[in-house]
């Protein structure tokens, strides 16, 4: 054990479980987030027992607005130091414009904004205090364009990823690194609860494994970079978002979110 505990939200499926097994491999001791009890408790029992770390479930939806402080302050009265925070939790709104409903809409920022701000302030405060550590927000492809039919969700990474960079550069000389991670279409469980199964982004494009782009992850928090966009084809993506013209690239996205 290294005696260092990290801090993972949407911890029970996908890209969040495959960093828990990572950081535990390497053995950190964890606090897994996400909302389902059942789910977090089977993970802590398989983590702990197969690692022999120390796990601590807790349960917390992130869509209601003082998540971010109860987890906090949980931590803060049992004594439990957070040296490295993944921001791994969030979700995306899918559908028209003009049918969107505007409750999940507010609960997708609540989640992908606000929580992963808070959390951001209130742990690396505490950081500072100790000399050091790492932050990892999860943020998307989808963070250097437009999107049609996911307008929210796609501002919403543009958010992620212009606050990580921005405070990895304030952070940096406190010895706090902030990275922020940019994966493509992966396969979890983001596009069930979204409802995108059928689009032709999954059925027609490359989509990675949750394992992959964590790997991909894990090693580029771990060396300090401030971006990490996770496959040959993402970048690529990326690259090309600098130079294609901004109605193009809605074009594009619009037809990959079109349903087969």
């Amino acid at each position: 054990m290294n005696n260092k505990t990290a801090l993972i939200t949407g911890a029970s499926a996908g890209i969040g479980y495959e960093f828990t097994k990572l950081f535990a491999k390497d053995g950190y001791n964890l606090v897994i987030v996400a909302r389902t009890k059942e789910k977090l408790n089977n993970i802590k029992d398989e983590l702990s027992r197969t690692y022999n770390i120390s796990v601590k479930a807790l349960p917390k939806d992130l869509s209601q607005p003082n998540a971010a402080d109860e987890i906090y302050n949980e931590l803060k009265n049992e004594n439990i130091n957070v040296d490295v925070l993944v921001n791994n939790a969030g979700f995306g709104v899918f559908d028209n414009y003009w049918n969107i409903d505007v409750k999940k809409e507010r609960d997708m920022l609540q989640v992908n904004i606000i929580a992963l701000t808070g959390l951001c302030n209130l742990f690396s405060k505490e950081m500072i205090k100790r000399g050091g550590g790492k932050i990892l927000n999860v943020a998307s492809t989808a963070a250097f364009q437009p999107g049609p039919m996911m307008p929210g969700y796609y501002a919403s990474k543009a958010y992620v990823l212009s606050y990580s960079r921005a405070i990895d550069f304030e952070l940096r000389e406190k010895g706090v690194r902030v990275s922020v991670l940019c994966p493509g279409p992966t396969q979890t469980e983001f596009q069930s609860r979204a409802g995108m199964n059928n689009i032709n982004l999954f059925k027609k494009g490359i989509v990675m494994s949750a394992e992959e782009v964590a790997r991909i992850a894990y090693k580029g928090l771990q060396k300090g970079k401030p971006l990490i966009v996770a496959g040959l084809m993402n970048k690529i993506t990326v690259m090309s978002s600098n130079i294609t013209p901004v109605k193009v690239s809605m074009a594009v996205i619009k037809w990959l979110h079109k349903r087969q």
